[in-house]
């Protein structure tokens, strides 16, 4: 689990709630179905409408995983630097296949790092394989990022959504002038209400999930182009010192793996 994400997320709604409590004891004018419905129902049929209903439904999966923990550190960085330095010992001893029996070990899962391999091994030289994998790279961003866009949308769409609501609930609350004057504030709180669940949606849910998961893929994206770069440095059976200088040059200082130290 991501403890700093969940961390937030309960502090803001904490504060939100703790506001409320030091406010009124009136707690359930807070709550009001009508209002949810037309804020949330509002923004998910202007997702539908604008994208295809796959895309929609990934999205508002992708949401809840920014409650898990990422899957790419800074010691994962330098763990595929130690890799790859690996790999390129068991290339300069015994030639190309032996980074067949070395990578069946580690690439288990990990389509992309199959991918590259599958092409050193093949002999592809570097240039073609940095080519090959640097678009694979880049197309696989922009579809991943698509659900990014599709979440700030739905971040756009609910206060407006929540603004379309309280002008319903102003012009109900104007056609009943007549009746009782006492239930016109009543009226008014119930119809600022959507106001208020459409920028909590947006500003608490939608706008900050979509934010990390861009984040979340913009790692991932400079993780496999440091893996791009390795691989394609041992295609041309660069000597592993070169490439722990070129890989190291990625990342930061204080990552940087050290050749020296490593078991062979």
């Amino acid at each position: 689990m991501s403890l700093t994400t969940i961390i937030g997320f309960v502090g803001a709604m904490g504060l939100f709630l703790s506001a409320i409590v030091m406010a009124t004891d009136n707690y359930a004018i807070f709550v009001s179905i009508s209002s949810l419905v037309m804020v949330f129902g509002g923004t998910m049929a202007a997702a539908f409408i604008s994208y295809e209903p796959r895309y929609v439904i990934l999205s508002l999966k992708v949401i809840g995983k920014v409650f898990l923990a990422p899957g790419i550190n800074r010691n994962v960085l330098k763990d595929e630097v130690g890799r790859i330095i690996k790999w390129a010992y068991a290339v300069q001893k015994n030639g190309i296949p032996a980074l067949e029996q070395e990578a069946k070990k580690s690439v288990k899962g990990d389509k992309f790092l199959s991918f590259g391999v599958d092409m050193v091994i093949s002999g592809y030289d570097g240039n073609e394989v940095r080519e090959i994998m640097n678009n694979t790279i880049e197309t696989s961003f922009g579809r991943n990022t698509v659900l990014v866009d599709i979440i700030k949308k739905m971040g756009a769409a609910a206060p407006a959504f929540g603004m379309i609501g309280t002008l319903v609930g102003l012009i109900i609350m104007l056609d009943n002038l007549g009746g009782d004057p006492t239930e016109l504030g009543a009226g008014l709180a119930v119809a600022l209400l959507t106001t208020l669940y459409g920028v909590m949606f947006a500003r608490m849910i939608f706008m900050p999930a979509a934010t990390k998961i861009q984040q979340r893929e913009e790692i991932v994206r400079f993780r496999n182009y440091l893996i791009a770069e390795g691989l394609s440095l041992l295609a041309d059976k660069k000597n592993p010192r070169y490439i722990a200088d070129r890989m190291n040059s990625f990342l930061d200082p204080a990552i940087h793996f050290n050749i020296d130290k490593m078991k062979r």
